[in-house]
């Protein structure tokens, strides 16, 4: 198993970055919020991502951050985050109940106490992850400071996210290759009898035991539940014939990469491969969009050509195209009208559709990196799949 990993040379080379940015706007600290849904920013500062909790990462003008968490997830915070200085906050408690909880061995610090420290007698403060901080918690970091100004620093991790380095193009890869094992062994066990639990299983299983840090996300349907887009597995029996929509997202120290396949379980009805040659076509044509200086909003119009020219344009209901990495969706995120060019070092994942349609519902993922003269897949099993077609499935 390899051991790809984000080296802390790197963790540090970001917080410069930012620490710059924070300069040019004035700012006297920053503060990156995450929890267990909206991890993705507070581990691209920390390396910690929460389980239960919620986890801030001060960021001074100088020096190296402060990561405050919760009392229960202190050991793992100190396993996990790069920065030596963790300490507990009671506002980031693991758990919300009416009655507040003892914690008799833990020490803590007080929000107030790390926001002026942060500060260091400065007065405005950056937050990153503001729309996902809950209202209660808001009010205390207002209450932290009176004189306090706080603004949105959104906007310098979301420009800093957008370019991968070398290493977290090669933790995308290794995501990639992890999804890869598990989407083969889901193809093989979606077979008719089996129900569509098992058959996930049977792929989560895989790419946990090659190696994924976690499953972000399984979305499956079989026949007509292929139609609820985001669907997750049930009881349900497959059956001869039947469309499978299954999406497999793999972490990878955070990198996530979703493999996706549009197939028939059994016997495949002619009107079956015409919906999924379209797909497939669509598929193909992106892939002449996807290098550096190619702009970003005729990527999606040539693929919606392909679905307007058959005369399938109401069953495409989003963008073909997203950006990946320590989210499964994050910028770019294209449509018709968009007008900036792809840089390298941009990672992608496609997201071709089509739902509702009489003959089924399906999509197309397969990730890639955006190079000069052309992408690079990140998923290279579906890859194959896809540029075999309609005349590489059975049935």
């Amino acid at each position: 198993m390899p051991d790809i990993r984000i080296p802390k040379s790197e963790f540090k080379g970001r917080i410069k970055r930012i620490q710059e940015a924070m300069s040019r706007q004035k700012l006297s600290a920053v503060m990156v919020y995450g929890d267990e849904y909206r991890k993705e920013n507070l581990r691209y500062v920390s390396n910690f991502w929460p389980i239960f909790e919620r986890g801030g990462c001060f960021i001074p003008a100088r020096g190296e951050p402060i990561f405050a968490g919760a009392p229960e997830g202190e050991k793992y915070a100190r396993e996990m985050c790069v920065w030596r200085d963790v300490r507990n906050i009671r506002d980031f408690a693991a758990v919300t109940v009416p009655e507040e909880i003892d914690y008799p061995v833990s020490k803590f610090s007080s929000l107030r106490e790390i926001v002026g420290e942060a500060l260091g007698g400065g007065r405005r403060l950056g937050i990153v992850g503001g729309s996902d901080l809950p209202g209660p918690l808001w009010k205390r970091l207002q209450d932290a400071s009176p004189r306090m100004e706080i603004v949105d620093a959104s906007p310098i991790l979301n420009r800093l996210r957008l370019i991968k380095t070398p290493a977290e193009i090669a933790c995308l890869k290794e995501a990639g290759r992890l999804a890869c094992i598990g989407y083969k062994k889901l193809m093989a066990a979606a077979v008719p009898g089996a129900t569509e639990l098992e058959a996930t299983g049977a792929g989560e299983g895989a790419a946990r035991a090659a190696g994924a840090e976690a499953i972000t996300f399984m979305v499956f349907g079989s026949g007509p539940r292929a139609a609820t887009i985001i669907g997750r597995p049930t009881r349900r029996v497959i059956g001869n014939g039947d469309m499978v929509m299954a999406s497999l997202a793999v972490q990878y120290e955070g990198y996530v990469a979703t493999a996706e396949y549009p197939f028939v379980a059994g016997k495949t009805s002619a009107g079956q491969k015409h919906f999924l040659a379209t797909l497939f076509d669509a598929a193909n044509v992106q892939l002449g969009y996807l290098r550096a200086g190619m702009v970003a909003g005729e990527m999606v119009r040539a693929v919606r050509d392909v679905f307007r020219k058959r005369k399938l344009a109401r069953y495409d209901i989003y963008p073909p195209m997203h950006g990946i990495g320590l989210a499964e969706a994050e910028s770019p995120y294209p449509d018709e009208k968009a007008t900036y060019r792809f840089e390298t070092g941009m990672c992608v994942n496609s997201d071709i559709s089509l739902f509702g349609h009489p003959h089924g519902s399906n999509r197309i993922e397969e990730g890639f990196v955006i190079r000069q003269n052309g992408p690079e897949s990140i998923t290279p099993l579906i890859r194959r799949l896809a540029e075999k077609g309609i005349d590489g499935m059975a049935g």
